[in-house]
């Protein structure tokens, strides 16, 4: 395997990042996640407009253009003969000094990642997952932007720990007001009545690529209503079907909450219909932007 970084592409063994980077010292970057589909990067440019996003908050200027990006992307999933796969994109700070000072990084690491993945086994995709409930708040969005994909995943990784000593592989977050925000790494969505619904941004959620490609797209396409609005815990798990989103999670049913089994316990008529589009969409001629 080949890696993009600092404008070559080197076997994986030599790619190499700093210790004095503050990427790793302080989580200071963003990163973004992107799917690859039968020779096609889906979203490529969402993607990225949301990775320019997140470094003009971060006031980190990466040191290559959109367009420079774009191509290193495409060079490394080549390189590596990938048709399906996963992309890691990431922006540091950059090497500086051991104090928190980011100005005094004068150049930040960029690198690029491409290789398979498999988030989760095909069985939960068949008959549901199930997840529990982070006794850990999101981190406010006043403290924190979840628009801003940065590197500091912490808040994340210990609610993450919580759903593996539960022997489960996800955990649903509430922000600091009880309202349901997002999972460690997926947007949720409810079904009840036939209707979809799903947190709005102000819920103190990363608004992500999948997620509104299911809005935008594919709620559309198979004649579903869908709204964003503020959801209590009570509505999630009384709702008829739930579903998470994401990168690597695609469209993925929840079928049980902690003790609470969700609908019939299987994953439900709705759900399956969004996987089968996703599927069909990316399969056929995934839109890269």
């Amino acid at each position: 395997m080949k890696i993009w970084i600092d404008g070559k592409l080197v076997p994986a063994e030599d790619a190499r990042v700093s210790v004095m980077d503050h990427g790793l010292l302080y989580g200071d970057g963003c990163f973004e996640g992107i799917r690859i589909y039968n020779g096609r990067i889906f979203k490529l440019h969402s993607h990225l407009r949301r990775m320019w996003d997140s470094a003009n908050e971060l006031r980190l200027e990466p040191p290559y253009s959109f367009d420079e990006i774009e191509q290193a992307i495409r060079e490394t999933v080549a390189v590596n003969q990938l048709t399906d796969g996963y992309i890691r994109l990431v922006f540091t700070r950059g090497v500086g000094t051991l104090g928190l000072h980011p100005f005094l990084c004068p150049v930040p690491t960029v690198f690029v990642i491409a290789d398979t993945i498999s988030l989760y086994p095909q069985k939960l995709y068949d008959e549901g997952m199930q997840i529990i409930v982070a006794k850990r708040p999101r981190v406010p969005r006043e403290c924190l932007d979840p628009q801003i994909k940065s590197l500091n995943y912490l808040n994340n990784i210990l609610a993450k720990i919580e759903a593996i000593d539960a022997d489960v592989l996800e955990a649903l977050m509430l922000n600091v007001d009880g309202w349901v925000s997002e999972c460690t790494g997926d947007n949720v969505f409810i079904v009840k009545d036939g209707a979809v619904s799903t947190p709005p941004t102000d819920a103190g959620i990363l608004n992500g690529i999948t997620r509104q490609f299911v809005i935008d797209d594919l709620c559309p396409a198979l004649k579903l209503s869908i709204e964003e609005r503020l959801l209590r815990l009570e509505e999630v798990c009384s709702a008829d079907e739930v579903f998470l989103t994401g990168t690597a999670a695609e469209v993925i049913g929840v079928t049980r909450i902690g003790d609470q089994v969700i609908g019939t316990g299987a994953v439900g008529p709705v759900t399956h219909r969004l996987v089968e589009e996703f599927r069909r969409r990316v399969a056929s001629d995934a839109p890269e932007d």
